[in-house]
């Protein structure tokens, strides 16, 4: 499925399924479990949750998300773009925690989508997202960087400063 071709609506219906799935992985995450859900990132991909502060609400909210490690540094991209509600908050309020497999950090959320090293970050990302980057129509085997660079132009890229982990 490529979803590239999907009307606004079809997008709007894949949104809502994802985010349907949201409480069972954070769930999992919560009980100690997380580390089954990226036992194989080449299919699930690699999940961690990222809990932050509505920018209007206040609320905190718990939202799963595909990212990759680099060069020790976490990256994660929102690929519904900028109208993620969840970017949007982090934008708002980047101080927030990441939940890993290994344990909780807290961390700052930057954006980075304009950076040199996009296309080679996003590859990353895609790799570690492993079923959803295809179904999005963003397959990284396949595109060279002048394509990847084309197809996930909307995508936002945040990079997660962490905290030092305290002894």
């Amino acid at each position: 499925m490529d979803v590239s071709k999907f009307t606004p609506k079809q997008l709007n219906t894949l949104r809502r399924v994802f985010h349907a799935m949201n409480p069972f992985m954070v769930f999992m995450l919560k009980i100690g479990l997380g580390w089954t859900m990226n036992i194989m990132p080449s299919v699930s991909g690699r999940i961690m949750v990222i809990k932050h502060r509505g920018r209007k609400s206040g609320k905190e909210y718990l939202t799963p998300v595909n990212y990759a490690v680099v060069d020790g540094e976490i990256y994660c991209t929102a690929g519904f773009g900028s109208i993620s509600d969840w970017y949007k908050n982090i934008m708002a309020n980047p101080e927030i925690e990441i939940w890993l497999p290994e344990g909780k950090r807290k961390a700052r959320a930057e954006d980075v989508s304009d950076s040199s090293r996009r296309v080679f970050l996003m590859r990353q990302v895609i790799i570690g997202s492993g079923f959803a980057g295809p179904l999005f129509g963003v397959n990284q085997k396949k595109l060279n960087d002048q394509q990847l660079d084309a197809v996930s132009k909307e995508y936002r890229l945040v990079h997660f400063i962490m905290e030092p982990i305290e002894k």
